[in-house]
């Protein structure tokens, strides 16, 4: 479902993405993890060419990553991304959060896009919290309808950029809940995440990534119990002991 090549990425003179390979079967939950400025969210955020690359090539079932225009619009219909800071519109409730852009890119009727945003809301555990503001719901909600959001566009695939790093931690589970469900049923997923025990509990690999690269990528199961690097060691060591 996506594939990247030898791909590369500079910030200056810090080379943030090095000759990454990756390869994401359909319906497979990859869940990618390391030390902070390790790449993650550059990785995450080149699928979608939010962070343009430098070389490589990048493909989205089977399809090259558009440039830019119309075919990019396309794309990021095709492949949902839920960020660490939510981003919904504050302005919009949380039903027009989720109706904007099933009417204007996937054009359709506004009706049926109200339709398939309360059943998602209803998904997510929102229902009753259509017609209020983002403001006016926690940290864990606004995830919540995030993710409802991407699903609304009925994507091939979904990104997720530390989705809870930015929540409080009694929040945290009732948008994993809602990942690992997602998970469950067979939804292509790349997750950048600090979470462990979602990455031991919902992936089917775990990559591990330090200074750019792809160190380790592997099942969880092996992975926590004997990662082979000498900085997954570290890594884990650090995490796992609290």
């Amino acid at each position: 479902m996506i594939e990247l090549r030898g791909v590369n990425k500079h910030f200056g003179a810090l080379h943030v993405l090095q000759e990454i390979d990756l390869t994401v079967g359909r319906g497979e939950v990859v869940v990618v993890i390391g030390p902070s400025g390790s790449g993650k969210s550059t990785l995450c955020r080149a699928v979608n060419r939010l962070e343009q690359i430098e070389s490589g090539t990048i493909t989205i079932d089977g399809v090259p990553l558009p440039e830019e225009g119309k075919g990019l619009a396309k794309l990021r219909a095709e492949v949902g991304m839920v960020f660490q800071s939510f981003n919904l519109f504050a302005h919009k409730t949380v039903l027009q959060n989720v109706v904007l852009a099933q009417v204007k890119v996937r054009k359709r009727a506004k009706a049926e896009a109200e339709a398939k945003a309360r059943a998602l809301l209803d998904r997510v555990g929102l229902a009753a919290q259509a017609d209020k503001y983002p403001a006016q719901l926690s940290g864990g909600q606004q995830q919540r309808v995030a993710i409802a959001r991407a699903l609304a566009m009925d994507p091939k695939a979904l990104l997720f950029d530390e989705p809870t790093s930015a929540l409080d931690p009694e929040m945290i589970n009732e948008v994993l809940d809602v990942m690992k469900g997602l998970a469950d049923e067979g939804m292509t997923m790349v997750v950048v995440t600090h979470e462990m025990g979602f990455a031991r509990s919902a992936a089917h690999r775990v990559v591990f990534m330090a200074d750019g690269q792809i160190l380790e990528d592997r099942a969880p199961e092996d992975f926590f119990a004997a990662p082979e690097t000498d900085r997954a060691k570290d890594f884990l060591s650090k995490i796992l002991k609290h």
